[in-house]
């Protein structure tokens, strides 16, 4: 049988098979409230056959969210409709996981196609930004705020908060995203951190806020749910910024705190970073989840330009991640898992979407 539709068991949760949807921002909620959009959004997926599906990035406190348009998860009453989603998928067996997110200096912006910009400081919908230090995302950006230790504290208590509404929700695992530019990748990156307390500096020092959230996080949480962590691997920036010998010492530390699986991106530190510095191409970022869990034993995720069954395939084959993860190749085509497992010569391929579906789809072809 095909690695790619074997399940995998991370604490106690059972993922079907190993491919999962990336979460994606969909720009779509009200004060943090998911919409019909979001429930139609999802329901595609659920329908198609994924062993899991992550909910886009949410925000942790109002000021946290990338957009005023980005889902939250700083309010009870924002619960109801987050578990609407995860009905949906839970339905048709699929484990369903919520990023919890601050976005730091990168908050209050527009959506990528309103331009993805900050929103001018006299425009009602703006808010004031925080980071590690007072260094603009852009020189066409504000300047924010330099948090103090205390402030610092209660985004861990933020953090806590989220996960707990998450297990509210009926989630089956929580990630932590500290990727991307957003702000725990903000105090892991020296690019973004110029801190001297004990919160910048060295790179352990750096890395204690995201160790810090993902150990009180996994102390709020079941010990049966799994907690994920997205890292931006490397900061893709020639002579300086993070680099893998970087992020395997994070891994670690995130593994002896609690963390489950590294789930493994790249960039977004910076609004322009040098594309020569990694070539993109098929799976490009592969790499780096198969360095980081042969030299930490941590499970890891791959994400990045995964697009055909045989590439799936061979990243579990061949033990260079525990799962993989599609976001615009599953919008191209919800029913990936269905197609790979043609592909692939999967027994019964069809009965990999739910039953009502494979009655009809195993008609045709013909039959031996």
């Amino acid at each position: 049988m095909a690695k790619l539709f074997t399940p995998l068991s991370v604490r106690g949760v059972t993922f079907k098979n190993r491919i999962v949807v990336s979460p994606m921002c969909q720009y779509a909620a009200v004060d943090g409230h998911a919409t019909d959009w979001h429930f139609d959004h999802h329901a595609r997926f659920a329908l198609g056959g994924v062993g899991g599906a992550l909910v886009e990035a949410t925000g942790i406190l109002p000021e946290g969210r990338i957009t005023p348009d980005c889902l939250g998860i700083w309010d009870d009453a924002h619960i109801p409709g987050l578990a609407r989603i995860v009905a949906t998928y839970h339905r048709q067996g699929a484990a369903i996981g919520i990023q919890i997110n601050h976005a730091g200096r990168k908050a209050s912006s527009t959506a990528p196609w309103d331009g993805g910009w900050a929103i001018p400081a006299d425009d009602p919908r703006a808010w004031p930004t925080v980071a590690p230090s007072a260094i603009a995302y852009h020189e066409d950006w504000p300047v924010p705020h330099e948090l103090t230790e205390t402030e610092i504290g209660g985004i861990v208590e933020a953090f806590v908060a989220a996960a707990r509404r998450a297990v509210a929700a009926g989630f089956d695992f929580v990630e932590i995203h500290g990727a991307h530019g957003y702000l725990l990748h903000e105090f892991v990156s020296p690019v973004s951190n110029r801190r001297t307390d004990r919160y910048g500096g060295s790179a352990e020092n750096r890395m204690r806020l995201s160790v810090e959230v993902a150990s009180r996080v996994r102390a709020s949480i079941p010990e049966t749910m799994p907690l994920f962590y997205r890292a931006s691997c490397i900061d893709r920036i020639p002579g300086e910024g993070l680099t893998l010998a970087d992020t395997v010492p994070l891994a670690a530390a995130l593994k002896d705190v609690g963390v489950d699986v590294v789930d493994c991106s790249a960039g977004g530190i910076l609004v322009r970073t040098n594309p020569g510095h990694i070539k993109e191409g098929p799976a490009f970022q592969v790499g780096f989840a198969e360095r980081i869990r042969a030299e930490t034993g941590i499970a890891t995720m791959a994400v990045g330009a995964i697009t055909e069954p045989e590439q799936a395939e061979d990243i579990i084959a061949f033990g260079k991640a525990d799962l993989v993860a599609l976001a615009r190749e599953m919008l191209s085509d919800s029913n990936f898992a269905h197609r790979a497992a043609l592909a692939l010569g999967i027994e019964r391929p069809d009965f990999v979407l739910p039953e009502r579906y494979a009655f009809y789809l195993q008609f045709r072809r013909p039959q031996p």
